[in-house]
This record gives C-alpha cells, sequence and structure tokens, in this order.
C-alpha cells in the first residue's frame, strides 16, 4: 500500500502558525492609548522664618587658672601636707624645706646689721665734738690766735667723720637688705599654693632634694571652675559672616549672640551655657583659623582641662530663611543643586543655591521662595513640564486617577 508522508519543515510551520493564532487569541485588542490622569507627587510648601543660625567648632578645655608648684630656695623637703587630688585653698601649706640653713643666715644679717648700726652710731658720736673744734680755730685763725695748719687739720678730721658716717649709713642700708633678704628666704621654705584648686599628684617625696626654680613642677594646682573652652573657627568662615552681616542677611540677637553650648565626647549636651570671651586677633598661619576663647561654669567638675567638646556657637537670626527638605534637592551630573516644583499644575526644573545643611533640611539662599511647593516624592516618575496633581508629603497614594485603567486588568485580566 502506498503511504505518503509529509515533509517535516510542513509540520513544523504548521504549528508555529498554531502558536501564534493561540497568542493573537490571548491578547487584549488596543484600539489606542488607554485615557489616564496627570501623575500624583507629594509635595512640601516653603515657609519663611527667622532662624537662628549655629556653627558647630572643635576644640578642647582648658583650667581657668593654673599654678605649678616650683621652690624658690634650695633644701630638703621635710613634709608634704596635702593629698595628692585633693581641692586646697590658696596660702595652703603644701611643702616644708628644711629652713634650718636659712633661719642662720637670718639670725647672721641681723648680727651684721647691729653691727653696722653701733659703728654708725660711734662715728656720729665723735661729729659734735669736731664741728666745735672747727668753729674754735676758724674764729682764732682770723686773729692769729692758731695757725692755719691746725684749723686746716681740724677740718680734715671733721670731713673724714662724716665720710665714715656716711660710710656706716649705707653699711647699715646693705645689712638691712641682707635681713630681708634672709626674711624672703626663710618664708619660702614652707611652700604654699598661691590659688585655690584641685591640685595633682607630686613629683617629689620627702627627703627629695628641691631646686630653686627647677624646671620640674613639685606639683600642680589647676582652678576647674570655672574652665576655658579654646575653639578655632576657620578665617574663611568669619569673613563670610562678616559679609552676611554688612549685606543685613544675619543679624546679631543682643546679648543673647553671646551664649555658647556645648556638645561632649560622647554626644551628649553640657546642661550649662557657657559665654564668648573673646575673639583672638590674629589668624594661625599654619591652619589659617582663630581662636575663640568660651567661658563655662563646672560646679560639679564634669569638664576637665584637655577634654575634646564641639562648641555650638550662635551665629545670628536670618531673616525669612528658607528650609527645604534634603529629599527634595538634587543633583546634575555637574553637581549643580536643583528642585522640581509644582507651579500652575506642571512640574518645573528650579535651579537653587545652598548654604548648608541644618538637620535634615538645606538652607536655601537662591532659587526659592515661600509659599512654592517643592517635590520631595515621586521626583522620578515626572520630568520638567508633566502635568502632575499634587498632595501634602506624606499623603495615603490615592490609587490610580480616574479613568486609568487598572494594571491588573490592562491585559483583560489573564495571560
Amino acid at each position: 500500500m502506498f503511504s505518503y508522508k509529509r515533509p517535516r519543515y510542513v509540520v513544523a510551520g504548521g504549528l508555529v502558525l498554531a502558536g501564534l493564532m493561540v497568542v493573537s487569541a490571548c491578547k487584549p485588542k488596543l484600539t489606542g492609548p488607554p485615557p489616564g490622569g496627570p501623575a500624583e507627587v507629594g509635595t512640601v510648601t516653603l515657609k519663611a522664618q527667622d532662624l537662628t543660625l549655629t556653627t558647630q567648632l572643635p576644640g578642647r578645655t582648658a583650667a581657668y587658672l593654673t599654678a605649678e608648684i616650683r621652690p624658690q630656695v634650695n633644701g630638703i623637703i621635710q613634709s608634704r601636707a596635702f593629698e595628692e587630688g585633693s581641692f586646697v585653698h590658696a596660702g595652703d601649706l603644701l611643702y616644708r624645706i628644711d629652713a634650718a640653713p636659712y633661719e642662720a643666715s637670718l639670725s647672721q644679717t641681723k648680727a651684721a646689721l647691729a653691727t653696722a648700726e653701733a659703728d654708725l652710731a660711734t662715728a656720729e658720736a665723735n661729729l659734735p665734738s669736731l664741728k666745735s673744734k672747727v668753729e674754735r680755730y676758724r674764729g682764732l685763725v682770723e686773729i692769729h690766735a692758731v695757725g692755719q695748719q691746725d684749723y686746716d687739720e681740724a677740718a680734715g678730721s671733721l670731713d673724714q667723720a662724716l665720710a665714715t658716717v656716711k660710710a656706716r649709713r649705707a653699711s647699715i642700708e646693705s645689712a638691712r637688705a641682707n635681713v630681708e633678704s634672709a626674711r624672703i628666704n626663710l618664708s619660702y621654705t614652707p611652700i604654699k599654693s598661691p590659688i585655690s584648686g584641685r591640685i595633682g599628684k607630686s613629683s617629689v617625696t620627702v627627703g627629695a632634694l628641691a631646686t630653686a626654680y627647677q624646671a620640674t613642677a613639685l606639683a600642680t594646682v589647676q582652678q576647674l571652675d570655672p574652665v576655658y573652652v579654646d575653639v578655632v573657627q576657620s578665617n574663611a568662615e568669619l569673613l563670610q559672616l562678616r559679609h552676611s552681616m554688612e549685606a543685613g542677611t544675619l543679624r546679631r540677637d543682643g546679648a543673647g549672640q553671646r551664649k555658647v553650648r556645648l556638645v561632649l565626647e560622647d554626644g551628649s549636651t553640657y546642661p550649662i551655657a557657657g559665654t564668648l570671651q573673646f575673639r583672638d586677633f590674629s589668624v594661625d598661619t599654619t591652619t589659617g583659623a582663630v581662636t575663640m576663647r568660651l567661658v563655662f561654669a563646672n560646679p560639679k567638675e564634669v569638664l576637665l582641662p584637655g577634654m575634646f567638646v564641639r562648641a555650638v556657637v550662635e551665629e545670628g537670626v536670618r531673616s525669612g530663611a528658607i528650609l527645604v527638605p534634603q529629599q527634595g534637592v538634587n543633583r546634575d551630573p555637574k553637581g549643580n543643586p536643583f528642585a522640581l516644583v509644582v507651579k500652575d499644575g506642571k512640574i518645573e526644573r528650579r535651579s537653587i543655591e545652598l548654604e548648608r545643611a541644618i538637620g535634615d533640611q538645606w538652607l536655601a539662599i537662591g532659587g526659592l521662595s515661600a509659599e512654592e511647593q517643592v517635590v520631595v516624592e515621586g521626583a522620578d516618575k515626572v520630568r520638567a513640564g508633566d502635568p502632575v496633581r499634587a498632595v501634602p508629603a506624606g499623603t495615603p497614594s490615592l490609587g490610580p486617577a480616574q479613568g486609568t485603567p487598572d494594571p491588573a486588568t490592562k491585559a483583560g485580566g489573564h495571560v
């Protein structure tokens, strides 16, 4: 029996054709673009406000007063009269140096002074008789009762006695100075604290030799209430601040402008506000920065010398400041900032100028004004010129716009 086999390419072609017919049957017929409304974007309406601008400056704490205790005379340390780390008052005894050599020196100088005073008294006792003799010889010389030589010898003796008295008086002044010096040296043997504050560790022990004005301090006393905080600010920031003041965009707010807050190393805020004491009048040539000194009360001695802190300094008040949420600011490929603004129901791309970040917002100084609506949600779905429907940011989605088919039914609800 004759049998006929169809060619393979005929069978394959039939299968492909059947598949195309099935797919075309499932695909919905589109007569044109589906009707749709404008895209929905979340916006924030900008407000003008008076904003107090602050800046954080790094710095370190320093003791209000620091006294390095050094001996002013040589001697052996006989005793120490304080506990390391304790609070001492001005005038409290800290160390005592062996005073015996200085007591002996004072006694010797007093004896020398007494001898000088006795010599002066002897010299002054001879003056009256010598003066009387000279006066008497002067009258006798005139009547030639005594010779001129006798008169000259008497006058010479008087002059010598006067010179001796003068020398004895100078010796007394020198002896008195020596006595005072010995008394001062003796007064230095007890070493006392010149200020009130906390005293640190002692660098010497009893029996050690102390040298006058030695390089190593015996101990250090620091006054910790109040304390200084020295911070640095770049000269460029100071110039910008001055320009803002002169332009009127920034104003000082009275005495409160000198108040400063402090942020500690652990991120906590120091509870007591400080004040700006002064700003240095020279710029550091190596860093280009200016040093400012702040003063903080420290009754509980929380602030210790050498701590790293950040000072929050008030610069001034910016009138009519415009703050833009950071999520509403974008950057072009060149890094220039821009924002999308809803104006007359359409998207408008706006180049803006920013000054600084304040929390989660940017301070805009150009390109934006109050009452404008900045897109902060849905910016990736629109372009400049697109019509949009603006809703307050954070509003739950209202769903597809009326007349827009739901994506689930675009393909007839099935594949």
